[in-house]
């Protein structure tokens, strides 16, 4: 009796682990899945915004100023990600000096053109650099705390 009751337990020990194991690979998975697709924003922030906003462009070569600037420009603590992402869309839809937040850039480049793109694309793109660290020129922290005059927001 004691042997069956054996076999038993260790049966059942055994059948647990195997189904525990497969639920935990299959949570894995998913999580690395989800952490390896790159975000649909991104792309479009690379496609579209980088044309003018590339963070590689030299400080004297630029045509507008890098994406990591528009986000420090635009988020604030407190700022939530359907402020962030309304605000981009207003601007994108109609870039004017009025409305312009980044004044020291508009003296540099002027005021953006206005673009084409439709409000999914900028509701990506707003959301990717809402949630994600922006690449920035090597040039940018010193010459952001310059323009700031070192303060913190």
């Amino acid at each position: 009796m004691k042997p069956l009751i054996l076999l038993s337990l260790l049966l059942f020990v055994f059948t647990s682990c195997k189904k525990m194991k497969s639920k935990d690979y299959k949570v894995l998975t998913q999580l690395y899945e989800r952490n390896t697709q790159v975000h649909p924003g991104k792309k479009l922030m690379e496609t579209h915004c980088y044309i003018c906003h590339d963070a590689t462009a030299s400080e004297d070569r630029r045509l507008a100023p890098p994406m990591i600037a528009i986000k420090k420009r635009y988020i604030f603590k407190g700022t939530t990600k359907e402020e962030f992402i309304s605000t981009m869309q207003e601007w994108i839809k109609n870039p004017n000096e009025k409305d312009a937040k980044m004044f020291g850039a508009v003296r540099r480049f002027g005021v953006m053109q206005k673009l084409p793109y439709p409000e999914q694309d900028i509701k990506q793109i707003a959301d990717y650099m809402f949630d994600n660290k922006i690449e920035q020129p090597e040039w940018f922290d010193a010459h952001y705390n310059q323009m700031r005059g070192n303060k913190k927001e």
